[in-house]
């Protein structure tokens, strides 16, 4: 499963909702009849969302659930995630580009072959993207996922190969 967006807060009196996106294909997973588990965690969802109707404000969607009939209604869905299945989701037509889900769990080795650890997540930060890898000894190191730094990525061999500048895992 996988999180497209978050729901922030009500908006109006009527039940529309402002919706926090996390996907890069925003046109194509927030249109009228799409469908989302919604919940707090992945194994907590216990409601499904339809999209009734969806309108663009400040660069965030205001949508109606059809399921949502009004404000009391909605302040009860605040803060939880919009999920879909990623079996749906069709890989990047690109080679250099990677979905989330298809990092998280990859094994992470240096250019020399020395294990660091597994890519726990990644942060999208505004310059670039993060992997935060879980490191052997259990602490977590943050790796700028750019090419000067990242020269491999091996999805079906399940590793990330990093070529780190000096200190970069100390921090």
């Amino acid at each position: 499963m996988l999180v497209v967006g978050k729901i922030l807060r009500p908006h109006g009196i009527r039940g529309e909702l402002v919706v926090e996106v996390r996907t890069d294909e925003p046109e194509d997973r927030f249109a009228v009849g799409s469908a989302f588990d919604a919940g707090p965690t992945e194994q907590k969802r216990d409601t499904r969302l339809t999209i009734e109707s969806i309108r663009w404000h400040q660069g965030r969607p205001l949508i109606f659930f059809a399921e949502v009939p009004d404000r009391h209604v909605a302040e009860e869905l605040r803060g939880l995630y919009l999920w879909v299945d990623s079996a749906g989701i069709a890989a990047p037509a690109d080679p250099d580009e990677f979905h989330d889900h298809q990092l998280v769990g990859l094994d992470v080795v240096t250019v020399a072959g020395d294990k660091v650890g597994v890519v726990d997540r990644i942060d999208h930060a505004p310059a670039s993207d993060m992997l935060v890898v879980r490191k052997e000894d259990r602490t977590t190191a943050l790796v700028p996922f750019v090419r000067a730094i990242v020269p491999t990525v091996d999805v079906a061999g399940g590793r990330v190969v990093i070529d780190p500048p000096g200190g970069l895992l100390d921090l």
